[in-house]
């Protein structure tokens, strides 16, 4: 008896277990962050979504690439945005209509607002009492990055910056940094 309900259970888990991966598929079989494998399995991409702000993407894109919001924890943002006057030694002020959008857009999508595991993989990188001004001074960041010659990036006049991040990352205007889809200019296919 103990044996059928032992069963038993493990098969309502498995059946729950496959009913919630289902309900992470959209309509056209692919799910958010996740991508199917060869043989049918889930896993979790290398995903972080697309900028879904117009006025962030237009104000930031203007000078450079408009970062993902959720590469840093809320209170970055908020340092960055109350300091456009001297924005890594430029003036990048805006006006306070636009301003107040872009903060409020950026901490609601910064890396302590978001759950999923990008965003967590980059906010437990950080110090709890850090706040991080560069995405490439990370720890998450720099783990990433770690294999990769400096004379490929920083030594690549096509390059010229880890924080260049559409030179390398294909996807980084929808939102994706799946390191098999990494090329590096001047070189080949990075290979991990």
């Amino acid at each position: 008896m103990k044996q059928k309900k032992y069963w038993g259970i493990l098969l309502l888990s498995g059946c729950l277990t496959l009913s919630m991966a289902t309900l992470a598929w959209t309509e056209d079989g692919e799910g958010e962050g996740h991508e199917r494998h060869e043989r049918g399995f889930l896993h979790q991409a290398a995903d972080i979504g697309p900028i879904t702000n117009k006025a962030y993407k237009t104000e930031c894109s203007a000078c450079h690439f408009a970062y993902p919001a959720g590469f840093l924890p809320e209170r970055s943002w908020v340092k960055i945005m109350n300091n456009l006057d001297d924005h890594f030694g430029e003036n990048a002020e805006l006006n306070d209509k636009t301003r107040l959008v872009i903060t409020d857009y950026l901490r609601t999508h910064a890396a302590d607002r978001l759950p999923n595991r990008f965003s967590r993989s980059m906010l437990r990188s950080v110090d709890a009492g850090a706040t991080p001004l560069r995405i490439s001074e990370t720890s998450y960041f720099r783990h990433k990055h770690r294999e990769i010659p400096a004379r490929m990036v920083t030594g690549n006049p096509k390059v010229g910056s880890f924080s260049n991040c559409l030179s390398c990352h294909s996807g980084a205007d929808n939102g994706s940094f799946d390191e098999h889809g990494v090329t590096i200019p001047g070189f080949r296919q990075w290979e991990d």
